[in-house]
């Protein structure tokens, strides 16, 4: 009994908010069934590490040694000290990604550039609102609409506010199916909606799709280096789909390792989720931030296609500039369906498909050049 007087008197507000931002999460995995995999562990873990004295962030051995609870050693050892998770979880990422869709219709690479326009406006608008570089550059990475990326960038760059980023990020992605829409009525008329787009994909052979993930390695290691990691464990995940000769090992980079990194990536980012650093105006900033940089993400794409419009006499229909950013496969989905709402005969899925892999790779290199910029600019 007095374990939990003792329990009761040292609860604070602050941890009682993120009890109920923990529920949400669970609420939206659960029964809005939105990214379920991430969501429902960080919000568990967001429960976990906000109980008072809690054993998941430290511990009293016997003999009266403190050490560091499972949490706080997660987060040590896979993401503080090496950001080892979201690096891994780039090969699973790799091994589920198609990119026959883009090989065939390599125009479909200008709308990943074009997507992350909300990357570098969001990085302006947490600079003019008093964030330091640092923490204005990992804040622009939730543009990048790709999770993983946003906590390896905001590690690297040592934001205060992992957590924050984390959960933006996440909560984003999974808001992509309201999010998108509304930006993309905000740009475009329901005639440009209708546009139809024939697809004549041309045949991508299986030696194109092979050397397709080691040209890019080479490339993007050359252009932006700080970008390697992310993009050398994507293409290594993709080769392993593309060679034919492991498909074992692509269905187990696919399924369990992707699963089981996921799983741990979301309790364990919640380490950054505790109450005395969560519960600010600064996390409220954020959230706003990180929502204005998908805006503009979808805003830049469709922007894109509308001006390519003006020169090209097949028509683009603007939505799949949209479908640049990183959020895969969810995006390219969220795109057929407003066009069907349209017309429901106009298909244009692969189109977008093309544009949505051509964001997974963009986004992974947009936080290397950030990297590198800042790195270099705090020198």
């Amino acid at each position: 009994m007095s374990f939990l007087i003792e329990g009761l008197q040292a609860l604070t507000w602050q941890q009682l908010v993120m009890y109920v931002v923990g529920i949400v999460l669970i609420w939206l995995a659960i029964k809005k069934e939105y990214e379920p995999s991430l969501l429902l562990p960080m919000g568990f873990g967001a429960i976990l590490v906000n109980l008072p004295l809690s054993g998941v962030l430290n511990q009293t051995l016997q003999g009266g040694i403190s050490a560091n609870g499972i949490i706080e050693w997660l987060f040590e050892v896979g993401i503080e000290a090496s950001e080892a998770m979201p690096i891994l979880l780039f090969i699973g990422i790799g091994a589920m990604i198609d990119f026959g869709p883009l090989l065939s219709n390599p125009l479909m690479f200008l709308f990943g550039a074009g997507a992350q326009f909300g990357i570098f406006a969001a990085i302006l608008l947490a600079s003019l609102l008093g964030f330091s570089l640092n923490d204005s550059a990992s804040i622009g990475i939730i543009g990048a609409a790709d999770g993983p990326t946003s906590i390896l960038v905001s590690q690297i760059l040592n934001s205060r506010y992992i957590g924050a980023i984390a959960v933006a990020a996440y909560s984003y992605m999974a808001l992509v199916p309201i999010v998108q829409p509304f930006a993309i009525r905000l740009v475009t008329t329901k005639k440009e909606r209708k546009i139809r787009m024939e697809y004549n994909p041309s045949s991508v052979s299986k030696q194109m799709r092979i050397a397709f993930p080691i040209v890019v390695t080479i490339i993007v290691g050359l252009v932006a280096p700080q970008s390697v990691a992310l993009v050398g464990f994507l293409m290594f995940g993709n080769l392993i789909r593309e060679c034919g000769v492991l498909g074992t090992m692509s269905d187990t980079a696919q399924n369990n390792l992707a699963n089981l990194i996921t799983l741990l990536l979301g309790i364990t980012i919640s380490f950054s989720m505790r109450a005395e650093q969560f519960v600010t105006v600064e996390t409220l900033m954020i959230m706003a931030i990180g929502l204005f940089a998908f805006v503009m993400d979808t805003i830049g794409g469709v922007l894109l296609a509308k001006f390519m419009n003006l020169f090209l006499k097949k028509k683009i229909n603007p939505m799949v500039g949209g479908a640049g950013i990183s959020a895969f496969p969810m995006s390219s989905r969220v795109i057929q369906k407003m066009a069907m709402e349209e017309d429901p005969s106009n298909i244009i899925l692969m189109h977008a498909a093309g544009a949505n892999v051509s964001g997974q790779i963009a986004s992974v290199i947009a936080g290397g050049m950030v990297i590198n910029l800042v790195t270099q600019f705090l020198r």
